[in-house]
């Protein structure tokens, strides 16, 4: 396994000049619940900086807090979940998880997690896939669509890794070590795997490197889900491994960037803002 090489930023997409409102990327997000609603709203609040449009859809609640921050959110449309399948279409890539509860049925009103998540996925297969959060955490591993990225932490591979329903295989990736464990689940379910840690590690079953940086100060709530956003948000007009990579790499700048004036007091909002920074002064 080798360290990310910044190289790889030499890589990414940079909007032309020229271009047009929509060109440079539409991503559709689907989280949030009534205990979860700040989650899906991190995720949203970094896409909207680096895609054209982001489609958000969330419970009525949250729904509501986006439609009264218009003043901040402009590049984007609040969808019904009744009504996703209408812009799914036009999306580059969806979002699904961030801030989805935990357990179905977590607060009356809320989705039913496994069930929105696996019809989605089986339903939009072939389309450009990120899978955080909640739906990490309550769908069954062959329902993972090929070519998709996973951003477990890892309590959350540890969980998704048990559900393997091939024993042989389940034994294999128990006894490999972390980094094994990450290219072989990569390699079998056809997708990308970005770990979360102190050192991320992500593979696409052929490649593998780990990312290191960061500080105590991301072990904070939402910053996950701002690090899904932007993997989502990247993913809309790059290769997933790189988007995985450079994702990880840009979001732990940001917190050693942030270490520098504050140590480690801050949070997912202040991890959001200095990304922008981040990605103008590497790219």
């Amino acid at each position: 396994m080798i360290d990310f090489s910044i190289e790889e930023l030499k890589k990414l997409y940079k909007p032309a000049f020229n271009s047009h409102k929509g060109q440079n990327g539409k991503l559709m997000i689907i989280g949030g619940s009534k205990l979860f609603h700040a989650a899906s709203l991190w995720s949203l609040k970094v896409a909207s900086r680096i895609v054209d449009m982001v489609f958000y859809s969330s419970v009525p609640e949250n729904n509501q807090i986006i439609i009264e921050q218009k003043k901040e959110f402009r590049d984007g449309i609040i969808i019904p979940r009744d009504k996703i399948d209408n812009y799914i279409q036009e999306a580059d890539c969806i979002l699904i998880g961030p801030g989805l509860p935990r357990k179905n049925g977590e607060e009356a009103g809320d989705d039913d997690t496994k069930e929105l998540s696996e019809r989605l996925l089986k339903k939009y297969k072939d389309k450009k896939l990120v899978i955080d959060g909640g739906s990490l955490q309550v769908i069954d591993p062959e329902f993972i669509p090929h070519g998709s990225i996973l951003t477990p932490h890892h309590r959350e591979f540890r969980d998704l890794k048990l559900k393997i329903k091939n024993e042989k295989l389940k034994i294999t990736i128990q006894n490999s070590k972390i980094e094994e464990q990450a290219q072989i689940f990569a390699r079998e379910f056809n997708c990308v795997v970005l770990l979360k840690g102190s050192v991320d590690i992500v593979s696409n079953g052929k490649e593998t490197v780990q990312v290191r940086g960061g500080n105590a100060g991301m072990t904070k709530g939402g910053t996950g889900d701002v690090l899904a956003g932007l993997v989502a948000a990247l993913y809309c007009k790059n290769e997933a491994f790189l988007s995985a990579c450079i994702a990880s790499y840009v979001n732990k700048k940001a917190g050693e960037e942030l270490y520098k004036k504050v140590g480690v007091y801050f949070n997912a909002s202040d991890l959001l803002d200095e990304i922008p920074k981040v990605m103008k002064s590497l790219i």
